[in-house]
């Protein structure tokens, strides 16, 4: 086949929209440094000559950030119109065109949804689910139920409800102001959840490394599965401490800015699993580049977020751990990701299966 030939085939981008939306969520998701009281989200819509729309959101943590967010990527949107529907190609032109300002923050995102949108409508334009495309199979994806830091009384609600759909996992978030908080919490949920379920633990960067090491110590005879960013995310050699000196597992990933900040921590030794967001690795292709990374090194990797095309990604990630079950867009989804007996369940529709919910979308419109 020609050069000429494969071109036509290819779709051409035409336009890319963003909106920002602030949608409510059923659980507050509160950690020791604060709280999410709401999915602060951008929707994407990327648009191609072929009739094909590929789709994508962005999570900002805070409102304040959303703005901000909404325009780059409609920035980038505008500078990537007229192009070929290629995501390898549009990342290399983003990581060019970024060079001098660095592809961190906010450029960093705009250029992980876009990517997600473009991969979405080249799956959507081949027919293809996402997974398919990037050369798997539709399958079950084993997940793990998220929680907050929700206190005794709701934590054993929710991991008793957890256990009775199926699920094998749940993680709690924990920093309490002191650990014996900390074990009593554990201790409530290892009671309501029976001992075969796996019970992850989640710090969010609060501890200093002593007292992250302290309290760790303490808990690795709980039976816990891992613990989760116990100190500042980039002090890559304060992880490396406290995980030579505990015998818990040590997981890590969700801030990691691209596929170089989780080289570093590797190589430093940091965490004994990794967790990419789905985002911040840099779209499906950063997702990629991840996964090869994790198998060379041997790293069970899991996902953060993102679960919709986090499914398909952890479908074709050779050394795949465990899906994160947080749904943070579920109310503006026309059909929201399906879990059933704790798996994740991606559907047979042409890319990654998401679609708005235009009336919920519009009422909750920033």
């Amino acid at each position: 086949m020609s050069t000429t030939a494969v071109r036509t085939n290819v779709p051409v981008i035409t336009s890319v929209r963003a909106r920002a939306v602030n949608v409510p969520l059923k659980y507050p998701v509160r950690t020791s440094v604060g709280i999410i009281a709401t999915s602060p989200l951008v929707l994407i819509d990327m648009s191609t000559d072929a009739g094909v729309v590929g789709r994508a959101y962005l999570f900002t943590y805070t409102p304040l950030a959303l703005e901000a967010t909404r325009q780059m990527v409609l920035a980038l949107g505008r500078s990537i119109e007229g192009q070929p529907l290629s995501p390898f190609e549009l990342d290399r032109g983003f990581a060019q065109r970024l060079r001098l300002l660095g592809r961190t923050g906010v450029a960093l995102m705009a250029c992980a949804g876009i990517d997600m949108a473009a991969w979405d409508a080249l799956a959507v334009h081949q027919g293809l689910p996402l997974v398919t495309l990037l050369g798997g199979r539709p399958r079950p994806v084993p997940a793990y139920d998220s929680h907050g830091m929700d206190g005794k009384a709701l934590g054993v609600e929710r991991a008793a409800r957890a256990r009775d759909e199926g699920y094998k996992a749940i993680k709690t978030k924990v920093g309490y102001a002191t650990l014996e908080e900390d074990l009593d919490i554990v201790h409530a949920l290892r009671k309501a959840t029976g001992p075969d379920m796996a019970i992850m633990v989640d710090y969010n960067q609060g501890l200093a490394v002593p007292e992250a090491t302290r309290r760790i110590l303490a808990l690795q005879d709980e039976g816990i599965a891992w613990v989760e960013e116990p100190t500042l995310q980039e002090d890559y050699r304060g992880h490396a401490s406290i995980r030579a000196k505990v015998r818990v597992q040590v997981q890590m990933g969700e801030n990691w800015c691209g596929v170089d900040e989780m080289t570093k921590a590797l190589d430093a030794g940091a965490c004994d699993l990794a967790m990419p967001d789905a985002m911040k690795i840099g779209g499906v292709t950063g997702w990629l580049r991840a996964a090869a990374l994790a198998q060379v090194r041997g790293i069970p990797m899991s996902s953060h977020i993102f679960q919709e095309v986090s499914a398909h990604l952890m479908a074709v990630t050779p050394t795949a751990h465990w899906l994160e079950r947080m749904d943070l867009a579920g109310p503006i989804l026309g059909r929201p990701l399906s879990f059933e007996d704790g798996s994740a369940v991606i559907g047979d529709e042409p890319g990654i299966g998401i679609s708005w919910n235009e009336e919920a979308a519009s009422r909750y419109a920033v």
